[in-house]
């Protein structure tokens, strides 16, 4: 049921010229340079060092490695991230059926 949803939703996105991060529920990453991180669609924070963060997405988490890491910014679905950012990774989950 959840594949028929998901492609009715992607079909929706793409007839109405719809963004898929909208339509899908996606995680919208912006980055400036390796200084500034802003994720939209997060799922929350699942753990916040000076040299990581882990935020729970939709389908996985998502992490963010680098030095001197401040969190400026939080809401309920964006979180805007300062520091030295190294790297960014997805980590899906392989839910049957997603």
């Amino acid at each position: 049921m959840m594949r028929v949803s998901r492609k009715l939703r992607k079909w929706t996105a793409t007839i109405l010229d719809l963004p898929q991060d909208v339509a899908l529920d996606l995680p919208r990453i912006t980055m400036i340079g390796g200084l500034q991180l802003t994720v939209e669609n997060h799922r929350g924070v699942l753990h916040f060092s000076p040299q990581s963060l882990r935020l729970a997405m939709d389908r996985g988490e998502m992490e963010v490695t680098g030095e001197n890491l401040i969190i400026r910014t939080i809401g309920t679905e964006e979180v805007f991230v300062e520091g030295t950012i190294l790297g960014v990774q997805l980590h899906p989950t392989n839910k049957p059926g997603v």
